[in-house]
């Protein structure tokens, strides 16, 4: 189990606001689907592996179509778990409208042995479909019957309807699970069990998480979020530091978590939110880090670190002229070099005023992956419920797309 610490100021907390965002969570869990997914996508695994593995095991390559939440969750998983799982197929990811992303993503595979999993959860995102048509028409795919598409959407959906007409493997996104809460049902399943990694463990830990905080054994969780909105006014910028590449994807997926569900106007029509802001260390302590530290005190910082690599790379007894500045950490292992900055840099923003708390990961693995998931999806609905808002919708996000939609129909 990761190691949570605040060290922000939590005493002061009125008891009746946990009640009331615990209180909250407990009424969505009837109907807001992602509490129930680390139980439910469990079949789902097996029915991947029953009706797809044996007829897919030629595939070296399994493309990502689709975007926001139906493609960075995914991405976070396999960062995370791509190093501990050398086997697992490649991914490639068709996300974004952008034409030098798209060319270069197609050059990359081989068409005859690439699986192809199309998702869009509303079935209409146009980035999805746009670059689904251009795949279709570069590869000249046979779509009838076709061994080499699966689609993910919700059930009745355009794209689910495209999926029936042509007799391609379909899978649904219960209707109750929204995009960005949706990396543990079909929409992350799916591929990651086809490229092999151990999703079963992911959703074990998700699962032991969610007991846990359904026990109140995970009240810092709770703490947290109330102590977030209590001070939104005055700390609006959250930051997540984390020290390793590895958490790169993951910090993405948290940005989208929050900011799309956070970023809203509340009952009482006010704008409200939660700015999220990812961060790697230690390569932005020598960028963003200097406006955490004098700057405006308008952040609180989340530190996040893993305690033990399972790669014990050693930085050599090497002394070299003019260069022994740096002789100091000379046979130290590198995993104790970047956790060393995490704790230095930590106390320095510590000590510049900045509310801070600690995310230690003993070690990266499908357990600790999987209850950082329900981890910062609990986080948010706990802090939307204080908000007053409707976490799950997405009002800004559904005018824009509006907007675009217009500019082509009326040219």
């Amino acid at each position: 189990m990761p190691k949570f610490k605040g060290y922000f100021e939590t005493k002061n907390l009125d008891p009746f606001t946990l009640e009331k965002a615990y209180e909250a969570l407990k009424y969505e869990r009837g109907t807001v689907g992602y509490y129930d997914l680390p139980s439910s996508s469990i079949s789902l695994c097996a029915d991947v592996k029953k009706s797809l593995l044996s007829s897919t095991v030629f595939f070296n390559t399994i493309a990502i179509v689709g975007i926001g939440g139906s493609s960075l969750g995914i991405k976070a998983i396999d960062r995370l778990l791509r190093s501990s799982t050398p086997h697992a197929k490649k991914i490639v990811y068709f996300e974004n409208s952008d034409p030098i992303s798209i060319a270069y993503e197609a050059s990359r595979i081989e068409f005859a042995k690439t699986l192809f999993v199309v998702i869009s959860k509303s079935g209409g995102t146009v980035e999805t479909l746009s670059i689904f048509k251009y795949l279709i028409a570069k590869f000249d795919i046979d779509l009838k019957n076709s061994s080499q598409i699966v689609v993910v959407s919700d059930d009745g959906s355009i794209l689910s309807q495209f999926s029936d007409h042509y007799g391609l493997k379909r899978f649904i996104i219960p209707s109750n699970v929204g995009g960005r809460f949706s990396v543990l049902s079909a929409v992350g399943v799916i591929p990651l069990v086809l490229a092999g990694f151990n999703v079963e463990g992911v959703l074990g830990g998700a699962k032991i998480f969610s007991e846990q905080f359904w026990a109140r054994k995970e009240e810092h969780v709770l703490q947290k979020a109330a102590y977030y909105v209590s001070n939104a006014k005055v700390f609006p910028l959250n930051v997540l530091f984390s020290y390793s590449d590895t958490f790169e994807e993951f910090g993405k997926w948290v940005v989208q978590l929050w900011g799309e569900s956070l970023g809203k106007r509340n009952t009482r029509g006010e704008r409200v939110g939660l700015t999220p802001i990812s961060l790697i260390g230690s390569v932005d302590q020598h960028s963003f880090l200097q406006l955490i530290i004098e700057g405006p005190l308008n952040k609180t910082v989340t530190f996040m670190h893993i305690e033990h690599s399972r790669d014990e790379l050693m930085i050599p007894e090497l002394s070299l002229p003019f260069l022994e500045k740096s002789d100091f950490v000379n046979g130290e292992s590198f995993n104790t070099l970047i956790n060393a900055q995490c704790k230095a840099t930590m106390e320095s923003v510590l000590q510049s005023g900045v509310s801070v708390d600690d995310i230690t990961w003993d070690c990266i693995d499908e357990k600790s992956v999987g209850q950082m998931i329900m981890y910062y999806e609990l986080l948010t609905s706990a802090a939307g419920a204080l908000l007053e808002i409707n976490t799950y919708d997405q009002p800004g996000v559904e005018h824009g797309k509006k907007i675009l939609e217009g500019y082509f129909l009326n040219k």
